[in-house]
């Protein structure tokens, strides 16, 4: 799998110290992060990915480290991927990564 396994572990820890425990899988060609059966963030080459919902996600492109999630060529409105500037510090990390937890949490459980 082509991911970084050192932010994989620094987004173990933001999810560990809300008493969070997610199910990890292997999705998009690297590895994603389900909170009570949904997708909240993940990880694909140098790419974060965040579920930000479709609520939050123009907010979520005008932060220039965002663009729109086109992993099938199309995009998926409501997930963005991340540059690794807006995740390069840990509080950046926990930024994005507390958008996903909060839209995954908002969902009914699978």
């Amino acid at each position: 799998m082509a991911y970084d396994e050192g932010l994989a572990q620094r987004i173990r820890e933001i999810l560990a110290e809300q008493d969070l425990a997610p199910v990890e899988k292997n999705m998009f060609g690297g590895i994603s992060f389900m909170l009570q059966g949904n997708f909240a963030c993940g990880l694909t080459k140098d790419d974060l990915v965040i579920r930000v919902g479709p609520e939050r996600y123009a907010e979520a492109l005008a932060d220039p480290q965002a663009r729109e999630m086109d992993f099938t060529g199309r995009a998926m409105k409501g997930w963005v991927y991340v540059d690794p500037d807006g995740y390069e510090t840990d509080e950046g990390l926990s930024v994005w990564v507390q958008q996903g937890i909060d839209f995954a949490l908002s969902l009914p459980p699978k």
